[in-house]
């Protein structure tokens, strides 16, 4: 990217590099999986010793790829937010649960995304840090900043003398991961006031912690500004329904994105939607009920689904009118209340051969439909665990 300065990008997730005199500087470490890929990288530019290792925060993609280095004879320094102790801690206890949602989010097979147990190796910080930081590493000056955003323990890097900025996962060239469904909370506003502050330092190089590199002042200002932009519209009309009385639903279904941001091509929903960011920003100021008396202590979801199978006929009508919603060709054709009907058929009659067939058929054509990669993932796991054993996918 310029001397002494690179970006390895092994897969998914990419990692920074930086020579200096004293040793290697390393913004992220990748996936375990990635460890021998990234440390082959590195050494085909430069045999430095690994000197200090910055994580951007500690998601299981950024901070578990050090094994390599290590076993080479690497003893690097690993820098990082005070919060990533406790991210850790938690990932311990909730392994099964990350397992499965990761498994759901991304489609995978769930031993494909094993989440780190408490009798396996994290690589726990050696000095940690609140608010901001200055490293000295061979002379030149590494500034660490805390801002909450998709997580509560991340780090943004900014390299004064090389006029270049690793933001970890502050910047993704999709609308910002600020809402997932199944994650802890998000933090929008914070994000925003964290992309003012790197619009503002005229960085010339962008290394993102996804997707490739970015150059031009210009450039990197304006995909700053427009993120911050966005994610406080979304925040500010979620606040005004909220002081306004409106249900949860109501005010996500009101949430706009004003033309000139939803046509920017940095901010496109390909990961998070801004609906769910919406849902996060509820969650941040407000509880859990969402507005609807009849919700705060609900009858259970199956004998709902069966009270409404009957009123509706039987679940054979759910199941016929579900299929003509979900039909593309029908005028009345609505896939999202065709999934509430789908999913109550298989509510009410859980070994109904018709109701899962087409509670599978419903939420494949609603996931094929879907932009977001989080809308897809749970969509899909829904198809699947409603279709009848031995039934197949469609191409």
């Amino acid at each position: 990217m310029a001397p002494r300065t690179w970006f390895v990008k092994p897969s998914w997730v990419n990692v920074a590099l930086f020579e200096t005199d004293a040793g290697l500087v390393m913004v992220d470490a990748g996936f375990a999986a990635d460890a021998a890929t990234i440390h082959a990288a590195v050494r085909s530019v430069s045999d430095a010793p690994l000197h200090t290792v910055i994580f951007t925060h500690g998601h299981v993609d950024h901070a578990f790829g050090l094994r390599a280095f290590l076993a080479a004879g690497d003893r690097p320094r690993i820098v990082a937010h005070e919060n990533v102790a406790a991210r850790f801690r938690r990932y311990a206890r909730t392994a099964d649960y990350n397992t499965r949602i990761n498994a759901t989010q991304f489609r995978l097979d769930p031993e494909a995304v094993r989440w780190p147990r408490e009798d396996e190796h994290f690589f726990w910080p050696d000095l940690t840090y609140r608010d901001s930081l200055v490293l000295d590493v061979g002379g030149e000056s590494f500034h660490l900043h805390h801002a909450r955003g998709e997580t509560d323990d991340a780090t943004w890097v900014w390299v004064p003398g090389r006029a270049t900025l690793a933001c970890g996962d502050f910047w993704f060239n999709v609308a910002p991961n600020c809402g997932n469904p199944q994650k802890v909370q998000r933090y929008p506003e914070d994000w925003a006031d964290a992309a003012e502050a790197m619009a503002g330092l005229g960085a010339e190089i962008l290394l993102p912690g996804h997707d490739t590199f970015q150059t031009g002042a210009d450039h990197i200002r304006r995909l700053f500004t427009v993120q911050a932009e966005f994610l406080r519209t979304i925040v500010e009309q979620t606040i005004a329904g909220l002081n306004a009385g409106l249900t949860h639903d109501e005010i996500v279904d009101r949430v706009t994105i004003p033309e000139a941001l939803a046509a920017e091509p940095s901010l496109q929903p390909l990961y998070d939607r801004p609906e769910f960011i919406a849902r996060n920003v509820i969650r941040e100021y407000g509880g859990w009920w969402n507005g609807r008396a009849a919700d705060l202590l609900p009858a259970p979801a199956d004998a709902r689904a069966r009270e409404v199978a009957a009123l509706a006929g039987g679940v054979s009508a759910l199941v016929a009118r579900a299929r003509t919603l979900a039909d593309p060709a029908s005028p009345e054709h609505d896939l999202r209340l065709a999934c509430h009907l789908a999913e109550w058929a298989v509510a009410a009659a859980p070994d109904d051969a018709d109701a899962r067939a087409c509670a599978a058929d419903v939420f494949d054509a609603r996931a094929a439909s879907e932009s977001s990669l989080m809308g897809k993932g749970i969509f899909s796991a829904a198809a699947r665990a409603a279709r009848p054993p031995g039934g197949a996918a469609p191409d």
